[in-house]
C-alpha cells in the first residue's frame, strides 16, 4: 500500500470518526422525568410530576382509559385536591370487521379490530387557559367467535386492551406537553 492511499484512509477513519461524535453529542434524549439536565419546563426541579387533575368519563371504555391513566399518574394513590393542570379527555371506541370467513351460506366476519381514540385538552388551573390539545389513538384486534356472548366479551376485551395501552400513551403525552412549557418558577 502506498502512503498517499494509507493517509487518505487515516483521514477518512479520522473524519468517521468525528462525525459520530457529532452525532452522539447531538442526542438529546433523556428520561422524561429526569431533574438532570433539565432547567425550564413544567417537569423542572421538585415538580418533576405536577398534579394533573382527570376529568371523569362518559363511556365504559373513557372510564377504563381515565382509571389506568389516574393510576399512572398518582401511582396508585388519590387524585390531588389542588391540581395544578385539568386533563379534559374525550373518548370515543369504534369496531370494524377485518376478515370475512363464509361459514354457511352468509358471510359473517371472524375478525376485527377496535380503535379507541382520545381528543384531549390539557388546562392550566391558574389561568383556565388550555396549554395544550391533541388526539391520539390505540388499536387492539380481535377474533370473532361464533358464540354470541364470547364475541361481545372478545370486543370488550379487545377495548380494554386498547384503554390501557392509550392511557400509557396519554401518560407520556402529558409528560412531553407539560415539559414543552416555560417554567413558572
Amino acid at each position: 500500500m502506498s502512503s498517499p492511499e494509507m493517509n487518505r484512509r487515516r483521514a477518512m477513519r479520522g473524519l468517521a470518526a468525528l462525525a459520530g461524535l457529532a452525532v452522539i453529542s447531538a442526542c438529546t434524549a433523556r428520561p422524561l422525568y429526569s431533574d438532570a439536565g433539565l432547567q425550564t419546563g413544567a417537569l423542572a426541579g421538585n415538580a418533576a410530576r405536577p398534579s394533573i387533575l382527570v376529568k371523569p368519563a362518559t363511556t365504559r371504555v373513557g372510564l377504563e382509559v381515565r382509571n389506568h391513566l389516574v393510576f399512572l399518574l398518582t401511582g396508585g394513590g388519590n387524585e390531588p385536591a389542588d391540581a395544578a393542570y385539568t386533563f379534559e379527555p374525550s373518548v370515543s371506541s369504534v369496531s370494524t370487521s377485518t376478515a370475512t370467513v363464509q361459514r354457511t351460506i352468509d358471510t359473517e366476519p371472524t375478525s376485527g379490530q377496535v380503535t379507541v381514540t382520545a381528543s384531549y385538552r390539557i388546562i392550566d388551573n391558574k389561568t383556565g387557559q388550555p396549554v395544550a390539545a391533541g388526539t391520539r389513538s390505540m388499536v387492539a384486534s380481535y377474533d370473532i367467535p361464533r358464540q354470541e356472548f364470547a364475541a361481545i366479551r372478545a370486543l370488550r376485551d379487545a377495548e380494554n386492551r386498547a384503554a390501557r395501552e392509550l392511557a400509557e400513551v396519554l401518560r407520556l403525552t402529558i409528560g412531553q406537553e407539560l415539559a414543552r412549557l416555560p417554567s413558572t418558577t
